[in-house]
């Protein structure tokens, strides 16, 4: 809800400059047609206004600029009116919103900066409506920097300091993003129904519909797919009326999806052909990311290679760009973490609740320690009682597990990695499926022992594999073969899906540099893959393969990913070669 938590309208407005201009602010949510249908009369009849007034009305502006999703326009008129006055309650409301404008359009170094500094001026604002505007912005950003747990905190803030004459819908709004951000819904819980039922109740459709559309998403990833299409039907109508962008991408994209998993191409595709059609150039979020996803799969279902390859394409900019939109956010966030959140607790005066916070955690320590050592007494009694052969037997599958993982990252070693994908490579054989063996090698690690001790050269290795295992399936084999070269073998997994797999690796490894002790220490990393389709099923074969692949990627300049010799020409080359280049 980028740009409408952070700016209720209520009393509040009505107070604030008075007459038609007010009156207009107050029903942004409630009632948006009206409000756009007032707000052209309102610039028929500006002459009239107070100077007060016109920047009230050019605050307007940028409010409904923002909600048609026209963020640089947005972003220029909520600059003017905190020119005019930044400290009032009106240039309040345009700084809050200025900062999730920015952080839509990518620019999160500057609106974490914004959101450090109003964090500051908090003590200063006597104003608790305008104070009430910033604990929602505060909330918003920080379960958007991947923080739910600290915008959770926040939203309860809020959700305490509703001003009088103030509806809790924005407030539970806040709560309910932040708990979906820690994946601690699902499609029943008390918090989210009652949510759209008080937003609903209050008039708030705005509202209502961000909060249905968070449950569309639980009942989808539920499997229950009829009653996310109901849900989507149901709420179409507000969201057509409310003519809110993000909505109307979000429910054409929940729609796609929604058929797409019950098997309906036609009406998948037609769903996610509208989710690209409404979105600007430039854009990359979720409801792409699954459109092209979507688009790919069914046209590649129906033969259509060429049309496949471009909606392909399309997915790896949308899935790659969200990868590094949120390394950007988060890296901006911890830069500005310590200032954003010390000083906000301390300026609103937190230290009562920090004291309460501190000894709740003090006692869940000792209910935690108290409960280990009742899990412990019962051990040991089991194990007093049990089969010393039971004792012997359990020792000895630890043992075996023990001695097929490296000592220091903890994942299989050389022998254990080559021996398992050898079993799995025959089962494969026999069904006739595809797979790739990838094969990584730090570049220039040994600059790394040399510079820094070996000490953080072991940290960037065990870095390496926390890395790498974001990026697999559980299913997947990975293992280190010696000093700073792994290897993966990914079953199941044809060339294309193999080389967006290889590209997301090097991406994320570049992207993300080990922190240590005020240290930073970037890497890269240099991969080889070699596939069944072109080599068949000889386990020797490929490792030569993706040993060879490896070594070319290293002479070509290194942080790439290369094929092997075998590859197929023509367009899947070329997307192959797109993915693996530098920056793509």
């Amino acid at each position: 809800m980028a740009g409408l938590l952070l700016c209720a309208p209520s009393a509040w407005a009505q107070a604030q400059a008075g007459g038609r201009v007010a009156a207009v602010d107050a029903i942004r949510t409630s009632t948006h047609d009206q409000f756009v249908e007032q707000l052209a009369g309102l610039h028929r009849d500006q002459d009239h206004l107070s100077t007060d007034e016109k920047r009230h009305l050019l605050f307007l502006d940028g409010w409904e600029a923002n909600y048609e999703g026209h963020y640089p326009e947005a972003e220029t008129i909520f600059r003017q009116v905190i020119a005019g006055d930044g400290d009032d309650a009106l240039g309040i409301r345009a700084l809050a919103l200025l900062m999730n404008n920015l952080s839509s359009q990518g620019n999160y170094a500057e609106a974490y900066a914004m959101a450090s500094r109003a964090g500051d001026d908090l003590p200063n604002i006597s104003d608790g409506e305008a104070r009430y505007v910033l604990l929602a912005n505060l909330s918003q950003m920080l379960t958007f920097a991947g923080k739910p747990d600290v915008g959770l905190k926040y939203a309860e803030m809020m959700l305490a300091a509703t001003p009088p004459g103030y509806s809790p819908c924005q407030a539970l709004v806040q709560k309910v993003t932040a708990l979906e951000g820690a994946r601690k819904l699902t499609s029943r819980s008390p918090v989210l129904l009652s949510t759209i039922d008080t937003c609903t109740a209050d008039h708030q459709p705005v509202f209502a519909n961000t909060v249905s559309l968070i449950l569309v998403d639980r009942l989808l990833a539920e499997n229950k797919q009829p009653d996310a299409l109901a849900m989507l039907d149901r709420i179409a109508p507000a969201v057509q009326a409310a003519q809110y962008f993000p909505h109307m991408v979000d429910v054409a994209s929940a729609r796609a999806r929604a058929f797409e998993q019950m098997g309906n191409s036609d009406e998948a595709r037609r769903a996610a052909m509208q989710t690209v059609a409404m979105s600007h150039p430039g854009d990359v979020n979720e409801a792409l990311r699954y459109a092209y996803h979507i688009l790919y799969g069914i046209e590649k279902a129906d033969g259509n290679t060429a049309k496949a390859l471009d909606d392909y394409e399309h997915y790896v900019v949308q899935d790659q760009g969200y990868l590094r939109d949120a390394n950007v956010r988060n890296a901006a966030y911890e830069a500005a973490r310590k200032h954003f959140l010390d000083q906000k607790l301390q300026a609103e005066g937190l230290s009562k609740e920090n004291n309460i916070l501190r000894l709740q955690q003090a006692l869940d320590a000792k209910a935690v320690e108290t409960s280990r050592l009742y899990v412990v007494v019962m051990l040991l009694a089991l194990l007093t009682i049990g089969l010393w052969s039971v004792r012997i037997k359990r020792s000895q599958l630890r043992f075996k597990w023990l001695s097929s993982r490296d000592g220091l990252t903890g994942i299989a070693h050389h022998q254990h990695f080559m021996a398992e994908t050898g079993r799995t490579l025959k089962a494969l054989e026999r069904r006739g499926g595809d797979g790739c063996l990838v094969f990584l090698d730090l570049d220039h690690f040994k600059q790394v022992n040399d510079t820094h001790g070996h000490a953080i050269g072991d940290a960037v290795l065990k870095h390496t594999v926390a890395v790498c295992k974001g990026q697999l399936r559980t299913s997947d084999l990975f293992g280190r073969l010696g000093g700073e070269e792994f290897a993966m073998w990914l079953m199941d997994t044809p060339r294309l899906q193999g080389s967006v797999v290889a590209e997301r690796i090097r991406a994320a490894l570049a992207a993300s540099p080990l922190v240590i002790d005020n240290l930073v220490v970037p890497f890269s990393a240099s991969i080889g893959v070699a596939c069944t389709d072109t080599l068949g099923y000889d386990l020797a074969a490929l490792c030569r393969a993706a040993d060879a692949a490896l070594y070319r990627a290293k002479r070509m300049g290194r942080n790439r990913v290369v094929f092997d010799d075998g590859e197929p020409s023509g367009a899947l080359s070329v997307l192959s070669a797109r993915a693996a280049s530098p920056g793509s």
